[in-house]
């Protein structure tokens, strides 16, 4: 089993940034692709960027590109989301997920992710 947690949500004017966290227990943290998604209210949950198991791929959403960076430290078995110039429409509960152990390659879709944490929210002031 894999646990994670998230950290770092808040409040923020636009304009502005925050970096999530995602600390990863359990099993192996370097053999899972792992993913940032999303899920604002009212709407379907998002993929924001995934990487691969040894950090070589992201691949993210359009609406975040040039703006959000996604990195991981396997030595720490932690996920990061560097989140700049953050937009009222980037409000939304942020979720840390990862793919089954060997599941090295990112996936968009999120059935493919066998962990979740609980989120931490994320609102952007305009």
């Amino acid at each position: 089993q894999v646990q994670l947690v998230e950290s770092g949500g808040g409040l923020v004017q636009a304009g502005g940034s925050l970096r999530l966290s995602c600390a990863a227990s359990g099993r192996t943290f370097s053999i899972h692709a792992m993913a940032w998604f999303r899920q604002a209210p009212g709407k379907e949950r998002e993929l924001v960027v995934g990487i691969s198991g040894v950090g070589s791929v992201a691949n993210y959403a359009d609406s975040v590109k040039g703006r959000f960076t996604i990195s991981r430290d396997n030595a720490k078995d932690t996920l990061y989301l560097q989140m700049n110039s953050l937009k009222p429409e980037d409000t939304a509960r942020y979720y840390c997920a990862a793919r089954a152990p060997g599941r090295t390659e990112v996936s968009t879709t999120e059935y493919q992710y066998n962990y979740w944490g609980q989120g931490t929210q994320v609102t952007v002031s305009s």
